[in-house]
């Protein structure tokens, strides 16, 4: 039966014209694809990503001229094979969205095998089916201790010390169980973000009134940068670029929520700060040395690292992720600082984007698993911690605060287009690539570039 419909395959793909349409297996075709479309966009991918896949995966398994569409919560695809034949259309909805890089990277597998024809479509099917009901390979605490390691990481970016780095270890271990919990009774991740930065905020306002010397404000910042790692700036960014932007309103607005989430949270531990007479410092960076910009290089590798184990991330890429985030912060090291903060940030993620397509071809995951985990040092956790302590200040700190928030925007956008320009500038768009890929503006964070060749013909003349 395979055999059969590779071969009416081969001849829509010379012809373009269709005989009788077998509408159970176009159905199988289609389910395979928005079940694929499905994973890639739950997990952070480019609504472009997902379109270009799907796309390139049913032409290859011989859906000619199939219509795919993209939104935030939803996956459809539509197949016609000539105006005589049943029009046939599927949809999936997007109910989950997870960081889950394991199963990215597996489907990515799973796609271009497909492409060099080392699965067929009920194998394709049976693969999938096994990579979703499958457990992970780490267990569930090992998130949590990965989420603490990368709070503790980030503190030392920030120049904190042991103590200040056991608090945001702490605080991260707590602040992941608490949102556990709450996903697991479907509270919305805004009132996760609420109570997430809530407990952040709250932890530091005791470790304030205790008669221990623990600068405070450098483990909530760390915490922030934590809460923000989750948040999707990458993908909203590429659809805004690529030309999705109905995709890209929603994610924005997602984003703009679960950002929202944190500065209520953290807003809410300064309001309880000031009604019990609790002084919570700025925190301002100051000069630094040698030794000081080692330790921050050490704190981004690790901070960037841990994440990615947190998220699932294969070990493999685990230490090239701590490289490149390191030298991504030496380089705004390098900067001068008369440079405004986005320029600095832009410069660094540009080359995370241009270092991360090669280094994630050579070991065989999607570039989005690298780039995501490696900015994680740069998100704006100091400026939105700097502008929310401002705001609480009376007379003219407001004004400064709400500029350091914008100053917080600026960063992310800067990022997240830094990001895309770099794997943009490193990953050829080839003609044929074009061609297949007709409505791709921009590079691929996820998914193969180019169709495979197809090796049918060495197969037949292998099995005859």
């Amino acid at each position: 039966m395979a055999l059969a419909w590779d071969r009416l395959a081969s001849a829509i793909g010379r012809t373009g014209n269709m005989g009788p349409v077998d509408v159970r297996q176009v159905n199988l075709t289609i389910d395979l694809c928005l079940r694929v479309g499905e994973l890639l966009l739950a997990s952070g991918a480019g609504a472009a990503d997902v379109t270009a896949t799907m796309q390139l995966l049913a032409k290859h398994l011989g859906l000619r001229g199939a219509e795919t569409d993209v939104t935030f919560i939803n996956v459809s695809m539509h197949y016609q094979a000539g105006p005589e034949e049943p029009h046939v259309m599927a949809n999936r909805q997007v109910k989950a969205r997870v960081i889950d890089y394991e199963d990215l990277t597996r489907v990515d597998h799973l796609i271009r095998a497909v492409l060099r024809d080392e699965l067929d479509l009920k194998e394709a099917r049976n693969e999938l089916a096994r990579i979703v009901s499958t457990g992970h390979s780490r267990p569930r605490w090992a998130v949590t201790v990965g989420m603490a390691v990368m709070a503790a990481g980030v503190t030392v970016q920030l120049g904190g010390d042991a103590l200040v780095a056991a608090l945001a270890c702490v605080a991260a271990a707590v602040i992941d169980r608490v949102q556990l919990a709450l996903t697991r009774r479907r509270i919305p991740v805004f009132y996760q973000q609420v109570v997430g930065a809530g407990v952040a905020s709250t932890l530091a306002v005791v470790a304030a009134a205790s008669p221990l010397q623990v600068d405070v404000s450098t483990a909530v910042t760390a915490n922030i940068i934590m809460l923000l790692a989750g948040i999707g700036f990458m993908g909203a960014i590429q659809d805004a670029l690529t030309g999705f932007y109905i995709t890209a309103g929603a994610r924005i607005t997602e984003a703009l929520l679960s950002t929202g989430g944190i500065i209520a949270g953290v807003s809410g531990g300064f309001a309880l700060a000031q009604l019990l007479g609790v002084q919570i410092p700025r925190l301002a960076p100051g000069a630094t040395s040698l030794q000081s910009v080692g330790l921050s290089l050490a704190g981004a590798a690790v901070g960037a690292a841990a994440f990615a184990y947190a998220s699932y991330a294969p070990h493999r890429i685990l230490l090239p992720i701590a490289v490149i985030a390191g030298a991504a912060m030496g380089l705004v090291a390098l900067i001068p600082d008369d440079v405004s903060r986005a320029w600095q940030v832009a410069a660094a993620a540009f080359f995370v984007g241009l270092v991360s397509y090669s280094v994630s071809g050579r070991l065989r995951v999607p570039p989005l698993v690298t780039v995501v985990s490696a900015v994680v040092p740069l998100l704006p956790g100091l400026a939105i911690y700097r502008g929310l302590a401002l705001l609480a200040e009376e007379g003219d700190s407001a004004s400064a605060g709400l500029l350091a928030l914008v100053s917080a925007a600026s960063v992310a956008v800067a990022l997240a287009s830094g990001v895309i320009l770099g794997e943009y500038v490193a990953q050829p768009l080839r003609r044929e690539a074009r061609r297949v890929e007709a409505r791709l503006a921009g590079p691929r964070l996820v998914g193969p570039v180019r169709p495979v060749r197809r090796r049918r013909r060495r197969r037949e003349r292998a099995s005859a």
